[in-house]
Parts: structure tokens; C-alpha cells; sequence
């Protein structure tokens, strides 16, 4: 199975990259993460399949090999999680100002938003 590292991945896009260890940059959805996994940060160790999707190579079934050094340590921990609300509150706000226009979200925008409220939960009761 292909490794790589997250180059970058944005919660509120719903998508991000991975340099794969063979040297090409990998598509990563956030539906391809690990349950109950909502944000990568830069430099996690990935393992993943791949599948060429429209405009280029895109990775499934994502398992987390190594975090970051900088994640071990708890002040680090508290700021990822700060990030990930921050960029939450974006993407809720986003889908509130279309409520208020009777906009619906799509089930896959619906289904994405679920999965990182469900992160951000876990990551907060530990």
C-alpha cells in the first residue's frame, strides 16, 4: 500500500493533498479519512489505496501511520483543536447563510459536516 505525507488539507474545502513517498501529489476527500478522524495536519504519515480519478491519482482508504512530533504534547493538542473549531465555524456558517436562503446542504456537503462535529466532539470529551 502507497504512504505519503499531508502536504495540506482544509476542513472547510473538504479536501487536501498528500505527497506520496513515490514523489506525486495524491487528491485526499474528507470521506476518505479515518472514522471519527476530521482534520489532517501537515506532515502526518498516511497509508492509503489509490484510485486515478478525474484530474489525477486519489486516495482511499486512509489509515494514519505516525502524527506529527508536534502533536505529542498537550498545549500542541489544544491549538490543532482550536484550528479545527475555527475552521468549523466557517464551514457552519457557510451552510447557515444557505438555510437562510431555504438552501439545503447536499447530502455529501450534509454528510461531511456531520463527520467533523462528530471529530470535534470526541476530540473535546477525549
Amino acid at each position: 500500500m502507497p504512504t505519503g505525507r499531508v502536504k495540506w488539507f482544509s476542513i472547510e474545502k473538504g479536501f487536501g493533498f498528500i505527497s506520496s513517498d513515490e514523489g506525486e501529489d495524491v487528491y485526499i476527500a474528507s470521506s476518505a479519512l479515518p472514522e471519527g478522524v476530521a482534520m489532517l495536519k501537515p506532515g502526518t504519515k498516511l497509508e492509503f489505496g489509490v484510485a486515478e480519478g478525474r484530474k489525477g491519482p486519489q486516495a482511499l482508504s486512509v489509515r494514519i501511520v505516525e502524527a506529527p512530533p508536534s502533536l505529542a504534547s498537550s498545549k500542541a493538542g489544544a491549538d490543532d483543536l482550536a484550528v479545527i473549531i475555527e475552521e468549523s465555524i466557517k464551514m457552519l456558517d457557510r451552510v447557515g447563510n444557505g438555510l437562510r436562503h431555504g438552501r439545503y446542504p447536499s447530502e455529501a456537503e450534509a454528510a461531511r459536516v456531520a463527520k467533523v462535529l462528530r471529530g470535534i466532539a470526541q476530540e473535546i470529551e477525549g
